[in-house]
């Protein structure tokens, strides 16, 4: 076994950094009442062509975290595919992905109508809040300030 995972090729595998610090914003905003926080969730994105912004995928997008109003429920039959768009998209980089990626993914999520989109970055402890003129939060910030979804966390308790 453990030969065939030193031949297989590791497509964006997740990192100890990556998912500790999803978990914790997670957590964080799991504590919000006007939320739901689904992590992993796939969105569809088969309405805009995702190629005129640089996204190599071809329909379907997947934030590490994608927040919702709190009136998203779970369903009794599940749904592959969420055609309504989150309000916030968060994606964590993790060792396998260039900003520049994450970047085009933004784009994308913004002609979606997502209304605002964070870049975490865990190996430099930053936070990336778009598109509010794209404020940047480091540890010598007591919180994140997401002014288009009202939301303050305190970045101490993410990394």
């Amino acid at each position: 076994m453990s030969e065939l995972l030193e031949h297989e090729e590791v497509v964006d595998m997740g990192s100890l950094n990556h998912s500790f610090t999803i978990g914790r914003i997670a957590g964080l905003l799991f504590n919000d009442e006007r939320f739901t926080v689904m992590p992993e969730l796939t969105l569809d994105a088969s309405q805009i062509e995702l190629s005129q912004f640089g996204v190599k995928a071809k329909k379907d997008l997947k934030p590490d975290i994608s927040i919702y109003p709190n009136t998203v429920k779970r369903q009794r039959r599940d749904v592959i595919r969420m055609s309504q768009m989150p309000l916030l998209a968060i994606e964590v980089i993790s060792p396998e992905q260039g900003v520049e990626e994450i970047l085009a993914n933004f784009d994308a999520y913004f002609a979606l109508g997502i209304k605002s989109c964070w870049l975490v970055e865990p190996a430099v402890d930053v936070v990336h809040v778009y598109p509010q003129q794209h404020k940047t939060f480091d540890m010598q910030d007591t919180e994140i300030i997401d002014e288009i979804m009202d939301i303050h966390l305190p970045i101490q308790q993410i990394f």
